[in-house]
This record gives C-alpha cells, structure tokens and sequence, in this order.
C-alpha cells in the first residue's frame, strides 16, 4: 500500500489523483490531520486516517500496512513548528510500520549552503533519509511555480513588481510535479536517493515574468528593484514576522546567486510531455481571475 501524507494539501492531493489512475483505488492511502477535507478522497475508496507528524501514535496507525509512504514536507517553520522534528517522526514511523520505501518531496536546491532557508531542512531531511536504513527517493523538485504567482499577486494589481535583485528560477507546476510523483512511486528502483532536477524547460527572472505577464494584460507590469534593507522595512511595517522576512529575502538572495536556475530533462522524460510553461500558468491565473488596471480599484 501506497500511504500519502499531506493529502489535504495542493501537492498531495494531486499526488493522490494521479495515483490512482495508476494503480487500483485500494492500494492508496492517505495520512491526514484533518479527516473532514479528505471525505471526498474517501468517498472514492481511498484509506483515510488521521495522522499527525507531531503524534507518532497517530503515524503509526495511519502508516499502518505502508509498502511506501510518500513523505510531503512540513511547513511547520511558517508557524514556530520543527520541521525536522515532525520528519524524523514520520520517517521513524514509516520503518517501524514496516515500509521499505520513503519518497520525500525535496527540491533542486536542497543544501546545507543555500540562502534560502528551506533548502537547509530539505538538505538534513535527505540526511535522515539516508541514515534511516530505507530505500528512499528525494523528489527535487523545481520551485512551485503557484509561489510565483503568489508573489506576483498584489503586482498583477498595482502595475509594479517590486523585489530585491532575484535571478533565475525553474519556475514548475504541481500539477507536473504530482504527475512526476507518481510515475516514480509506481516505479520502485527507477530513482535511488536525490533526482536530478524535476523542472520545466525554462528558469525566468522576475523581470521576464512581469514581461511575459504584460503580454497577456495588455498593459505595462513594470519590475522595480529595491535593496534588501528597504524591502525588509516594507515587509516588516506590513507586520510580516522577522523569520518570515527573512526567508522572503533568503528566495531572492539565493536565485540571485543561481540557486534555482537548473533545468532538466528529467520531469519532461517522466511525463511524457513538456511541462507547464510559466506564461501557459500565467495564463490560466489570469483567466481565472479579473485583475483591475493599475490605479483603478476591484469592481
């Protein structure tokens, strides 16, 4: 059995719906701290049981019959939680329900080194992996590119997007991430450890995507850049908290110095298609959404 955690989330369900077109509905089964958002996984005949990373009791019985478990990351850091501690529970719980394999959603930059601080937890998760006695694969993913969108948000908007100098990022869609997810999972020994890379064709600046986003409005987005000490004080008078700052700061100081710029042809090989480009994202964002000229308000 196939146990997914996280499949409340945008990535782990995605993981789940591609799974089981893959293989029969009985073989997946989902770990989840709230049961009422996966009725409708159960309602399809998906196991649903609650687990915790922050109760091994919980993981244990969710975890229950595992030939695999696919591992989603903590976001515990965004609010004080460890996300190290809740990985090792989950890994130590994943061995002891007896799986022999943990696929572990990691990314390209993982590193002890990175600017970015989320790469550091991705880079001792690995670690942990390897030491756990498991077979494991660490899915490196490219960055989400919804965390573009995101951030591109109040600029779609205003007409400006305003950031410290960035570089370029891989820029990749979760829906071609989860679909990567589980060819790998139904495909033990394809990938041992690390992956390459899992990204789409191309890694864009923010500038390129203000430009790209400007084809598709019609209208200038305009890419400003300021220094760190000035977007730390905007952030900060927002009353965004000081770690959360810092790792806003961290994503643009690290693809300033490269970290995110890898593409690879790996994803495109498991997919079977080219992935997702960012202006086919921005795209359908900006279908889905009626953004108001700059200066005006939403009507």
């Amino acid at each position: 059995m196939i146990v997914v955690t996280g499949a409340t989330g945008q990535l782990g369900r995605l993981i789940v719906e591609k799974l089981v077109t893959r293989v029969p509905v009985d073989r997946v089964a989902v770990s989840v701290r709230d049961m009422q958002k996966a009725q409708e996984l159960a309602a399809r005949g998906v196991r649903v049981r609650k687990g915790d990373f922050t109760d091994p009791k919980s993981l244990a019985h969710a975890f229950e019959g595992a030939s695999q478990v696919l591992l989603v990351s903590s976001n515990a850091a965004a609010y004080g939680g460890d996300p190290l501690a809740q990985h090792r529970a989950a890994i130590g719980a994943a061995r002891a329900a007896g799986a022999r394999r943990i696929v572990y959603t990691s990314h390209m930059a993982a590193s002890r080194s990175s600017a970015f601080p989320p790469m550091l937890d991705h880079a001792a998760t690995e670690q942990m992996l390897g030491e756990s006695g498991l077979a494991w694969t660490a899915l490196r993913n490219g960055f989400y590119a919804a965390s573009a969108m995101f951030l591109l948000e109040q600029a779609l908007r205003t007409g400006v997007f305003e950031a410290p100098a960035d570089g370029r990022v891989s820029w990749t869609a979760h829906a071609d991430l989860a679909e990567a997810a589980a060819v790998i999972l139904t495909s033990e020994g394809q990938y041992d450890g690390p992956t390459p890379p899992l990204t789409a064709a191309q890694a864009l600046d923010f500038g390129a995507l203000c430009d790209i986003a400007s084809s598709l409005l019609g209208r200038p987005l305009r890419r400003s850049t300021v220094s760190e000490d000035e977007m730390r004080a905007k952030l900060s008078a927002r009353g965004m908290p000081a770690s959360a700052v810092a790792m806003s700061l961290g994503l643009y100081r690290a693809s300033h110095n490269g970290e995110f710029a890898a593409v690879d042809p790996t994803l495109q090989k498991l997919l079977g298609r080219a992935p997702a480009s960012m202006r086919e994202v921005i795209a359908e964002k900006l279908g889905r959404t009626a953004w108001p000229r700059a200066g005006k308000s939403p009507t």
